[in-house]
């Protein structure tokens, strides 16, 4: 039994919620979110809420009905609030900045790192350490910032890279000395 599935999507006033076939859309006032769906499931629209319901008990259908339930809510939630990830930069001489629809990467390579942003994201550089990647579509903005990351990761033994804020990165003893 799907718990998250049985939960209603409270859908707030400005947002209208669509299913027709195989296709979700999600229009609010942060722009208009599609995503594909599992066919064969039920939508109930009534007094500002959407339930998604199952035809039957099938292992095929009990594994969509949460899944596709937590797909609209993230949508619903991203047209109306927006999804964001913050990323922290640690290291000496390391920084980042806007330019234009440019993310400007200075990781101790011998070339700045260019990161053309895509369409529907917003990035943000508060401070030269500190990158906010903002936006309606929660895959987007977390792959964004996955492969802003992925320009340098936190190493182990100094920590210095590009994390995600609150991420915790297992330090290493560095090389013990010989006797």
């Amino acid at each position: 039994m799907s718990r998250i599935g049985n939960y209603p999507i409270p859908i707030p006033s400005g947002v209208t919620v669509t299913v027709e076939g195989n296709m979700s859309v999600v229009k609010g006032p942060n722009g208009e979110l599609r995503q594909h769906v599992p066919e064969g499931l039920e939508y109930e629209q009534a007094d500002g809420q959407l339930t998604v319901k199952r035809p039957d008990e099938s292992k095929k259908m009990r594994g969509f009905h949460g899944l596709v339930r937590a797909l609209i809510a993230n949508q619903v939630k991203g047209v109306t609030e927006g999804w964001e990830k913050k990323l922290e930069i640690e290291g000496v001489g390391y920084r980042a900045q806007v330019k234009g629809k440019v993310l400007d990467l200075q990781l101790q390579y011998s070339h700045p790192i260019e990161f053309p942003i895509p369409e529907g994201i917003t990035i943000e550089t508060p401070e030269p350490t500190k990158i906010t990647v903002k936006g309606a579509d929660k895959q987007l903005v977390g792959q964004v910032a996955a492969e802003i990351r992925a320009y340098r990761k936190p190493e182990p033994y100094k920590g210095k890279g590009i994390r995600y804020e609150g991420e915790y990165i297992m330090r290493k003893a560095g090389k013990a000395a010989g006797k």
